[in-house]
């Protein structure tokens, strides 16, 4: 099977992302590039809406960065479990210091990738 996928997507384990806006945990992150991610959430949110979020990544010396990222909801589908909601984002504003940081540890020796 190709790959066609512009940017490396990294398998993410159990990693709550934030809505900056209300600060309410908003889901969990199930993978990660450095253009976008996809979420699973408990509930719809709205299509097409733009979010400010965080999440905090944990590098291979075990230290956390909080990672803000500016993103738009592009697609949702319904999970196989009951009230679960996959969401996949493209991301339209992040700091370049966390592009950078993103890369590396979507990099980081040992990743697993989608």
């Amino acid at each position: 099977m190709n790959e066609y996928r512009r940017a490396k997507r990294r398998k993410v384990g159990d990693i709550d992302v934030i809505d900056t806006m209300t600060g309410q945990p908003v889901g969990k992150l199930s993978n990660l590039s450095e253009t976008g991610m996809l979420m699973i959430l408990g509930q719809p949110i709205i299509s097409d809406a733009l979010f400010q979020l965080r999440f905090t990544l944990t590098s291979e010396n075990g230290s956390n960065r909080n990672v803000d990222v500016g993103a738009h909801e592009l697609w949702s589908d319904d999970a196989a479990a009951p009230g679960q909601v996959w969401t996949g984002f493209r991301f339209i504003d992040v700091g370049p210091e966390d592009v950078a940081y993103i890369r590396e540890w979507v990099d980081a020796p040992g990743s697993q990738y989608v």
